[in-house]
């Protein structure tokens, strides 16, 4: 007996920190719940190489993509380091609201300095860091990432200590759900 092809079809995953929607082929909608999307931010961002990575939750007969991490390219920041210039780099897990994240922050100076203005600038960018997620929730801390806030933020509160030309969050990723 002859079985029925099955067709694939497109189906619309709506993105809420970018407030987009994109389309995933899959024979049914429930074949999307868990599937990973990564979404290429370069050209919405004017250059700036970020990566939006989501996974598909299905609520109510509708796909909507969670964000999980967001990671900034390596070739943006190679472009961003000149001659002189120092760049500082931590990486450290905290809790916020509704889970555990992993952030990574990436500093330039403008100019050499030594290694004590670094480490106070690694310090006090995580603890400005720490301070600042604690009452945020997945959907806000992700949407100000892409949207530069809270990086402008942590430049101003670290300019105190020494100017930088770069302010970038490297890697913001959920660790793990409580």
């Amino acid at each position: 007996m002859a079985q029925a092809k099955r067709k694939k079809r497109f189906f619309d995953v709506e993105i809420p920190v970018l407030k987009k929607t994109t389309n995933l082929l899959a024979y049914e909608l429930k074949e999307l719940e868990g599937r990973i999307i990564r979404y290429d931010l370069t050209r919405v961002l004017r250059g700036k190489s970020l990566i939006l990575i989501s996974k598909v939750k299905i609520e109510n007969e509708k796909a909507i993509a969670n964000p999980r991490k967001i990671l900034l390219l390596s070739y943006f920041l190679k472009r961003m380091i000149r001659k002189g210039t120092n760049y500082i780099e931590d990486s450290f897990s905290t809790n916020y609201k509704d889970a555990q994240i992993r952030i990574k922050p990436f500093l330039i100076t403008r100019r050499k300095v030594s290694r004590n203005v670094r480490k106070a600038l690694r310090e006090k960018a995580r603890e400005e860091l720490k301070e600042y997620v604690k009452d945020k929730t997945a959907e806000i801390l992700f949407d100000e990432v892409i949207k530069n806030q809270l990086q402008k933020q942590l430049s101003l509160k670290l300019k105190k200590i020494y100017p930088l030309s770069l302010c970038e969050i490297r890697i913001l990723q959920i660790e793990k759900d409580l």
